[in-house]
């Protein structure tokens, strides 16, 4: 069985290679399998495809119940786990700090933590303190004792504030406060997401899965990207052709849909290995 320790070597040395890598979002065990069948080399957690799932929109899961959940998805797979930890599920840095301890003790090799607030009126944190929060999480992870890649998050675009100079000057600010890895979700253009890569010195993950958003992993690692999650998109994959479906049933009382569904002896088969 292969330990936390060697997962968390694993999952290190995939940002430490010369291209991109392809980090895929299940929702549950049964997707986090069925992504390993495929041949992925690690798996990331996704909070709205979770929510999604228990019927709840995303950013209203509770810690403990989130923690029950990534610890369901790491133990579903011989595969390094990252989580969507969101914004640690608290403002002040030493709970952020605990939440990395929990993520380790349930599994897990990495997390990130965002700077979104969520609240609308201020939907972003003070970038000083956004970065107290990382380098409480970064000192966390550093005392483990085994590696765990700590991903910090600016969600300027994501929360509809796309400022560039802003976005950089917060990663730039994560860096220094001892993360591994830098996101900002949402960034659109080739350009913007160059302009990122060239402005910091560690490995930077991008979001793909977006509407209108179009870029290879090989034009994605000639740019210097070195990890591409999709976030919630196969989990609205999946919803989306559960509710065709449920249109064309409801609209018209024709079952076409069923011919595109994958048999049930295939499923079994892969979650026999």
């Amino acid at each position: 069985m292969t330990t936390q320790t060697e997962k968390g070597r694993t999952f290190r040395a995939l940002h430490e290679r010369d291209r991109a890598f392809i980090i895929p979002n299940p929702w549950d065990i049964g997707t986090a399998r069925l992504l390993a069948h495929l041949g992925f080399e690690a798996l990331a957690t996704t909070s709205a495809g979770y929510a999604f799932s228990m019927g709840r929109p995303d950013q209203t899961i509770g810690r403990d119940k989130m923690m029950a959940h990534v610890s369901a998805v790491a133990l579903a797979t011989g595969l390094p786990v990252s989580a969507d930890l969101e914004n640690g599920f608290a403002d002040a840095p030493e709970i952020v700090a605990e939440t990395i301890r929990l993520a380790a003790a349930a599994g897990l090799v990495g997390g990130s933590i965002e700077d979104a607030t969520g609240h609308p009126d201020r939907p972003l944190y003070e970038e000083a303190f956004a970065a107290d929060r990382v380098r409480a999480a970064a000192e966390t992870a550093r005392a483990l004792g085994f590696p765990f890649t700590l991903t910090a998050r600016a969600e300027n675009y994501l929360v509809g504030r796309p400022d560039l100079r802003d976005t950089i000057k917060r990663l730039q600010a994560y860096q220094e406060a001892g993360a591994d890895v830098l996101y900002a979700p949402c960034l659109t253009s080739e350009d913007d997401i160059a302009a990122v890569v060239s402005s910091v010195d560690r490995p930077v993950n991008v979001l793909m899965g977006l509407q209108g958003v179009q870029l290879s992993l090989a034009a994605l690692s000639a740019i210097g990207v070195k990890r591409v999650s999709v976030g919630s998109a196969l989990a609205r994959a999946a919803l989306g052709a559960f509710l065709r479906a449920g249109r064309e049933m409801r609209e018209h009382g024709t079952f076409t849909f069923a011919e595109d569904a994958v048999s049930s002896r295939d499923i079994m088969a892969m979650f026999k290995t």
